[in-house]
């Protein structure tokens, strides 16, 4: 039995109109979606869906109005593999961005002089954060090159009991890397913000960047958006369920990535004054 797929001719303009119209209707509502709160964007999606069910249900001609239900009707699916196209093409890119500059073999590493690690919490309910442990083993493989000479350990310090650059500072240190050669970066909120602040506030460029792979190929991407010569070493990576959890949420990372680049010109939540690097 051969199978053939049958396209009515007359149904090529709705088809073309849903191609043109599904892609910005999906990229606006992620836009909205990080610009308002939560309630704000369902108001805004109960709008959209009243506004389609009026224009099924009014009293067209018979021919507009046969067209007009089919091409809602479509509709839905039209989103639906809209809003799986921009999350594949943002997920893809951080990856095409980022090739022949990630490595994992501390030997071939560029002499970028600063290297930047991603922080991350020492604990998690209590018990060892795996993320933390390997990201801090490949700095320092990374800083027994040679090819290095000062470490900015960028983090999250919001909270008066919560202090991700301390405590990187001070793994650091015992693993051997002289104090006076780690710098922290209180307000890497976020890997945007530890991106865009190696740069502006602490003027490294060409820098390396020392995290799991996602979290490299992310950061490479902004980098280059942001004009960053950089690469990456990449930690060992986590294989729990908690890795699982966190590279589903990466996901969502990456469009939120692509959006803050084409979209949202987001920059850092903390900026300030410019910070010397050691000599």
């Amino acid at each position: 039995m051969k199978w053939r797929l049958k396209i009515d001719r007359r149904s090529l303009p709705e088809y073309l109109a849903l191609a043109l119209i599904a892609p910005p209707l999906v990229i606006g509502a992620m836009v909205d979606f990080c610009f308002t709160s939560p309630i704000v964007f369902a108001v805004h999606v109960g709008v959209f869906i009243t506004i389609g069910a009026l224009a099924y249900f009014l009293p067209w001609p018979a021919k507009t109005a046969k067209a007009t239900r089919r091409f809602l009707r479509a509709l839905p699916l039209a989103l639906f593999l809209a809003f799986i196209a921009v999350v594949a093409h943002a997920n893809i890119t951080a990856i095409w961005s980022s090739r022949g500059r990630i490595f994992t073999n501390a030997s071939n590493i560029p002499a970028t002089k600063i290297g930047l690690v991603f922080g991350t919490s020492a604990l998690v309910k209590g018990r060892e954060n795996l993320y933390f442990r390997y990201r801090i083993d490949a700095a320092d493989e990374a800083w027994q090159t040679g090819k290095l000479e000062t470490l900015i350990v960028s983090g999250d310090n919001q909270y008066r009991n919560y202090n991700e650059p301390e405590k990187m500072k001070q793994a650091l240190i015992k693993r051997g890397i002289p104090e006076n050669r780690i710098v922290c970066d209180y307000a890497g909120l976020r890997t945007l913000d530890s991106v865009v602040r190696a740069k502006e506030i602490f003027g490294a460029d060409p820098i390396l960047f020392i995290s799991q792979r996602f979290q490299n190929e992310r950061a490479i991407y902004l980098a280059k958006a942001n004009g960053i010569e950089a690469y990456g070493f990449d930690a060992r990576d986590v294989q729990t369920q908690a890795g699982l959890k966190t590279k589903l949420r990466e996901v969502g990372a990456r469009v939120k990535m692509w959006l803050d680049v084409n979209f949202l010109d987001t920059r850092p939540k903390h900026l300030g004054e410019k910070v010397e690097m050691p000599e």
